[in-house]
């Protein structure tokens, strides 16, 4: 599928998102995204290859995943509050680019797998967590590698661009470790060095490594060893500085809470078997549960 390839999205979901979270004035609430928005009736949506079940190409060649799923229901949220259908256009994104196509205007949001840190914050905004994980190492069955200490004068592989490249640099100098860091561009790359013998261990968010074994079919080959070396709450990345568009998300969010829909799109994609593959068998960690009763999802 090609990155200009259209999806329309109709206003019936989004306005029960929208009378459930309360009306906002059109349009003069309008920001100049907001109103590009309007005028070209279209929402660019980045979105990454194989971050499964968060957004990946599915059989029919189409940008599928849990956040894809939050997305829509944002896009939903602006057709009902615009009044009008709105178009999605994918644009392909990596760990590289993504925070740069939101600021440069290339997407409006970026439905992947995108941790919320401070040093972001200052340069793009996010959703509530989405999902909360950590960094931890994946490596062959017949590895002696049983933690972090195992990783000493050892080849790591990690992927570009993301925190956990950066906590690994940190591990490596705070215990001394040695480690020859390999950094790869995606995550199947970073799979195929390890499956090759070229690297001994691949440091990843564990849900990230959960959905590339079951991608892969690899669960029987890798396995996944030692604590969280991280804390990573992601979220969906869209522009700074932009109130408006703050509300649209704040709301849908809010609604989606309330309403505990999503639940019902958290288990879709972490408990349920996934289209053509097994359950991941996640349900959701408490951690998220809680930071959901903090915008509305009614305690247990």
């Amino acid at each position: 599928m090609s990155a200009s390839d259209r999806l329309l999205v109709f206003a019936l979901a989004g306005a029960c998102i929208a009378g459930a979270a309360g009306a906002t004035s059109w349009p003069d609430a309008l920001s100049p995204r907001l109103a590009h928005i309007k005028d070209s009736r279209t929402v660019h949506l980045g979105y990454r290859e194989g971050t499964l079940p968060f957004s990946f190409v599915d059989a029919a060649g189409m940008p599928v995943g849990y956040t894809h799923d939050l997305c829509r229901a944002i896009v939903a949220t602006i057709s009902a509050d615009l009044g009008t259908t709105l178009a999605i256009e994918y644009v392909r994104v990596t760990p590289q680019d993504r925070l740069v196509s939101v600021m440069s205007g290339t997407i409006d949001f970026e439905c992947g797998t995108t941790t919320i840190t401070a040093t972001r914050r200052q340069e793009v905004a996010f959703s509530p967590a989405v999902f909360i994980t950590g960094a931890r190492i994946a490596v062959s069955r017949t590895s002696g590698i049983r933690g972090v200490e195992g990783l000493a004068n050892r080849k790591v592989a990690v992927v570009g661009g993301t925190t956990t490249e950066a906590a690994l640099r940190e591990v490596d100098r705070l215990r001394a470790l040695h480690t020859t860091i390999v950094v790869a561009a995606s995550y199947e790359e970073a799979l195929a060095l390890l499956s090759s013998g070229r690297v001994d261990a691949l440091v990843a968010d564990e849900v990230l490594l959960r959905g590339l074994l079951l991608g892969s079919g690899r669960q029987r080959e890798v396995r996944i060893v030692g604590a969280q070396l991280t804390f990573e709450p992601f979220g969906i990345a869209y522009p700074r500085g932009d109130s408006a568009l703050d509300d649209v998300v704040q709301r849908t969010f809010r609604a989606l809470a309330q309403s505990r829909e999503i639940l019902w799109i958290y288990d879709r994609w972490f408990v349920r078997p996934l289209p053509g593959r097994p359950s991941l068998d996640m349900p959701m960690s408490v951690q998220l549960r809680r930071s959901l009763e903090l915008i509305g999802l009614p305690p247990d």
